[in-house]
């Protein structure tokens, strides 16, 4: 018996305590386990209709139950499919579907959704040819530059791009701040964990690691991981690394750290110039199905900051904005919902304005919700603020967890993704969320 189905099978005998019998045997004994991704088991059933009721109306008892049965997980997701085998021939080959071993990956990010230009072509080429010979061309490839430039997107492309084109190797994506974390929970859970913990990351082909300046100061995360990449690339296993700053630079590595990171392709990314901003603007208003004039973008790619995070996120405002007040998107717009007069640049939003109006939204303190109580009702107001400082602000995902009471990376996914989800169904959260939008966009 499959893991999905020992989990599913352990659950069932919770189910039947919270729900009706009727309930049960009309919707839950209809459900059936095809797989496990993350911290959610994935159920399958034929109809659509059964789907959206069993999410709409069970989802809080069926996450009790699986929490109750199993610790890791603690979701579910529902695919209308007849069996295991149509979920893995209609689901898993998509590139939603795509999985590493460590943190989510973006299906998004991928190489040809990458602007090029002459900030960034370097880069790009070098992060290619790792990804189509990997352990081969450049290893390890360290990638830095300044906040917001695509160093992410960059990272994820090569993961997407491997699990695609060659799908027997294994991928690992993770953040500097996941492998602290996990190697720290490794050491407080007896002897095996950190055998664990030594094997996750040690048995993969490809270790991409994210924000590599986190390493500062730690000495003994820097022995850890100094192992780690020794035995990975005597083993021509391919490691990317990316940081905001040259490994000269930060502060207290190891001399040993320091010179592996310098002993294979140093490529910094630059801020990209005025024509290649316009074309991020242009490829991002198409992906949102807006079209945008050119003097429009040419506008908004003028603005002050060299940050392609933030670029994009005055953009996302914009086309809300249009959205919202049924406007055509007119550089008198822009300044509207920039909330810039000429020549004259406003107060940006910030997280905290997000998470105090959601608060006042809900009417809950903004300790409770920064805090660590469990309570839905500060629950799905947490995931609230994760999903609009996301979407709105476009922010660095280890910040907004830091922002939400030093929540991490992957907490700040789970949320932003399952708000995303539960807006397709709930007609109550969709308007919740956009009142709250225009509140803000009021501010």
């Amino acid at each position: 018996m499959e893991s999905y189905e020992i989990l599913w099978k352990t659950a069932l005998p919770e189910l039947e305590k919270t729900v009706s019998s009727i309930s049960y045997d009309t919707y839950i004994s209809q459900l059936a386990p095809v797989d496990v991704v993350g911290n959610k088991i994935v159920l399958c059933t034929p109809s659509k209709l059964f789907a959206d009721t069993v999410s709409a109306k069970m989802r809080e008892k069926i996450c009790e139950a699986l929490k109750k049965s199993n610790a890791d997980i603690s979701d579910f997701s529902i695919v209308v499919a007849a069996n295991r085998e149509e979920y893995l021939k209609n689901f898993t080959q998509d590139a939603s579907a795509i999985e590493t071993h460590g943190a989510p990956v973006n299906p998004k990010f991928t190489f040809d959704s990458f602007v090029v230009g002459p900030s960034n072509e370097f880069i790009f080429a070098a992060a290619k040819a790792v990804a189509e010979n990997p352990g081969e061309a450049y290893n390890p490839l360290f990638i830095y530059g300044g906040t917001g430039l695509g160093k992410t997107h960059i990272l994820m492309a090569i993961a997407n791009y491997i699990k695609l084109k060659k799908p027997s190797l294994n991928v690992l994506y993770a953040t500097c701040e996941q492998f602290t974390n996990q190697m720290i929970e490794s050491l407080g859970k007896g002897k095996a964990s950190p055998a664990d913990f030594r094997n996750k990351y040690r048995g993969v082909d490809v270790l991409l690691i994210d924000d590599v300046q986190f390493l500062a100061k730690k000495q003994g995360v820097q022995t850890e991981f100094f192992h780690t990449f020794n035995e990975l690339v005597m083993q021509n296993k391919q490691v990317v690394l990316t940081s905001d700053r040259p490994p000269k630079e930060i502060e207290v590595l190891e001399e040993r750290l320091r010179t592996r990171f310098e002993g294979g392709l140093l490529a910094d990314v630059q801020p990209p110039d005025l024509e290649t901003r316009i074309a991020i603007l242009r490829k991002k208003s198409e992906e949102q199905k807006c079209l945008v004039d050119i003097k429009v973008l040419t506008y908004i790619a003028e603005m002050e900051g060299d940050d392609v995070r933030t670029l994009i996120g005055k953009l996302t405002k914009v086309v809300f904005a249009s959205k919202l007040h049924e406007r055509p998107i007119t550089i008198d717009l822009v300044n509207e919902a920039l909330k810039e007069s000429a020549g004259e640049k406003q107060e940006e939003l910030q997280a905290d304005d997000i998470i105090n109006c959601v608060c006042d939204f809900y009417k809950v303190a903004k300790s409770d919700v920064v805090g660590k109580k469990k309570n839905k009702e500060f629950v799905e107001p947490r995931q609230v603020c994760m999903y609009l400082i996301t979407d709105m602000m476009n922010l660095p995902l280890v910040t907004v967890g830091q922002k939400l009471g030093g929540r991490d990376y992957s907490t700040v996914i789970y949320s932003r993704d399952k708000i995303a989800e539960q807006m397709k169904n709930d007609t109550k959260l969709y308007t919740e969320i956009n009142d709250i939008k225009k509140k803000l966009l009021k501010q």
